[in-house]
């Protein structure tokens, strides 16, 4: 399978508990090389089955996105304007290029709105990939997560062409 054996579309408020299942699964399928169990535990909100609810409350503020493979919602990618907040890909169709198809959709959509530089908050997992799509490292932060839980992340921006599509 190839990225354009895939289509996106905007989220929708049916697909909250597939995105809730996939974060948990993206999550789940990570070694504990960079980050310990009990801080992946934290990172997926201690959740092993899915919950929509705090999806549907992002999907209020964040523009969301979603990768469709025949009719099966694969990835997706939240953004507020400038800002790329959450990316994940379900483990079996990661390295095919979903991942870098989200994140040029948001690039496009910023190039549109006259955007000439994103952000996004890499875990140590993704900085490499998003390095090779060509985000520079701004800087190593703090993230917080829930119950007090803080992991080091990686702070990164990418210049836009300045020509909208």
């Amino acid at each position: 399978m190839s990225a354009n054996e895939i289509s996106l579309r905007p989220a929708q408020e049916t697909d909250a508990w597939v995105l809730s299942a996939i974060h948990i699964a993206a999550i789940k399928a990570l070694p504990a090389t960079f980050y310990t169990q009990k801080e992946l535990l934290a990172w997926r909100n201690y959740r092993d089955k899915p919950d929509g609810s705090n999806i549907l409350k992002s999907m209020k503020v964040e523009t969301c996105k979603v990768a469709i493979k025949g009719d099966a919602v694969i990835g997706f990618a939240s953004f507020i304007v400038d800002e790329l907040i959450g990316l994940y890909v379900h483990p079996k169709y990661q390295g095919k290029g979903i991942g870098r198809a989200l994140v040029q959709n948001f690039c496009d959509e910023a190039t549109d709105r006259g955007i000439d530089k994103v952000i996004t908050t890499a875990s140590l997992y993704a900085e490499g990939f998003y390095l090779r799509l060509g985000f520079t490292t701004i800087q190593k932060a703090p993230h917080y997560l829930s119950k007090g839980i803080v992991v080091p992340v990686t702070k990164m921006s990418k210049i836009l062409a300045t020509t909208p599509r």
